[in-house]
């Protein structure tokens, strides 16, 4: 089997070999030496979204705060400027804020004034028209942040990305035969009940390559087929799917081998998206295989089965595998192979049509069917296609 005869400096180094994408989807690309950080700061909404909940939470207290903290300052500014500090008690002097006296009093207020809590023992007066300025100030600035902190905080407590939590993919490929030809295989499945809407997944093949000219080309992508021309990579996700990829002439692993795979590097890229059926966003789940990951010879267990007038699913079959007789030669491999027969059984056909008609007249066909030579046998194919 595929991946039991590695060595063990073999198998060390592809554990410690690092991943493009985790299991659980996370892409472990680090983006360093950003020297124009300021557009950043264009899409200010973006930036905080994607804060950590420790600092999202930091910059939501601190907006309020600092806020508060600064016509707090201005009103106690105002109140020492006008002489307010100096008179307070004097029931004679035309006050800019009632009982405002210091700048705790002052912080107070701010606070009243941009959350609306309205103690009734500190007001505005007419007697200063920048106290009322200020309060005016203060309420659309107050109401500036309880729109974006709000919209900040709804949208970062609604992202579907702990949807894709729900979303689960097996944890190793399989490769077999499928109505004869060979493919690729994993499964993924869905824990809840709300589907997903117009959920469609594809994968991507994560390899560096170095060209004709040299060049070496470090994480080359390239997609993988799983039914675009045929619509089978929209899924209808109500119970899970086995995925395929036909290995043809088009797909990369055209020339794999069981032998061969132990020695290639590379990494494959699953990505599921849809749309949450309850909240309407667009929802993204990733994965990946390596080479190590993926079982030549192998087949996913069935999970559904029918109990009382319904299909149920059973999850703790979900990775259970069995192996299954499968050539360990390439998809190239076997297709020259079955050439190879059609050719020898085409041969044949025409060998003993010639012996059917032995009163035929001879011709040009007959005097080429004495040197007609019938090709090697299958085992002689495999042998090579074993060898190589």
């Amino acid at each position: 089997m595929a991946g039991t005869c590695d060595g063990p400096m073999l198998q060390a180094g592809k554990r410690q070999r690092q991943r493009y994408v985790t299991k659980v989807g996370k892409c472990q690309v680090n983006l360093g030496n950003i020297q124009e950080k300021k557009r950043f700061l264009s899409d200010i909404f973006t930036t905080i979204v994607d804060l950590k909940y420790r600092w999202f939470l930091f910059v939501f207290m601190m907006c309020y705060i600092v806020t508060w903290v600064m016509f707090g300052t201005i009103y106690f500014f105002d109140a020492w400027v006008r002489g307010d500090v100096g008179h307070r008690g004097d029931p004679e002097w035309p006050v800019c804020i009632e009982n405002v006296d210091g700048f705790v009093s002052a912080l107070l207020f701010s606070v009243e004034s941009q959350r609306t809590i309205g103690y009734g023992s500190r007001m505005v007066t007419a007697n200063c028209a920048e106290g009322v300025i200020l309060l005016m100030a203060q309420s659309i600035v107050g109401s500036m942040i309880d729109a974006l902190m709000v919209g900040c905080m709804f949208v970062k407590i609604s992202r579907p990305k702990k949807r894709a939590q729900t979303l689960i993919f097996s944890k190793n490929c399989v490769i077999s035969r499928r109505d004869e030809r060979l493919c690729l295989m994993f499964r993924v499945g869905d824990l809840r009940d709300s589907h997903m809407v117009d959920a469609k997944i594809r994968a991507k093949l994560i390899k560096s390559r170095q060209t004709a000219e040299g060049e070496f080309i470090p994480l080359e992508q390239s997609e993988l087929n799983l039914g675009y021309d045929t619509g089978e990579d929209r899924l209808f996700l109500v119970e899970p799917q086995i995925i395929c990829h036909v290995i043809n002439h088009r797909s990369p692993f055209w020339d794999m081998s069981a032998e061969s795979l132990r020695r290639e590097q590379f990494e494959i890229i699953i990505i599921l998206e849809g749309i949450v059926e309850a909240t309407g966003m667009t929802c993204q789940a990733r994965t990946s295989y390596t080479e190590d990951e993926i079982l030549w010879g192998y087949r996913f267990e069935p999970c559904m089965s029918l109990e009382k007038g319904a299909f149920r699913v059973d999850y703790s079959r979900f990775e259970m595998t069995f192996e299954v007789q499968t050539p360990a030669a390439s998809a190239k491999e076997l297709h020259e192979l079955k050439e190879l027969e059609q050719q020898e059984h085409s041969t044949l056909s025409l060998y003993w049509d010639h012996l059917l008609q032995p009163c035929a007249l001879p011709g040009p066909a007959e005097d080429a069917l004495p040197g007609l030579s019938i090709p090697g046998s299958r085992d002689q194919v495999l042998e090579r296609g074993g060898s190589a």
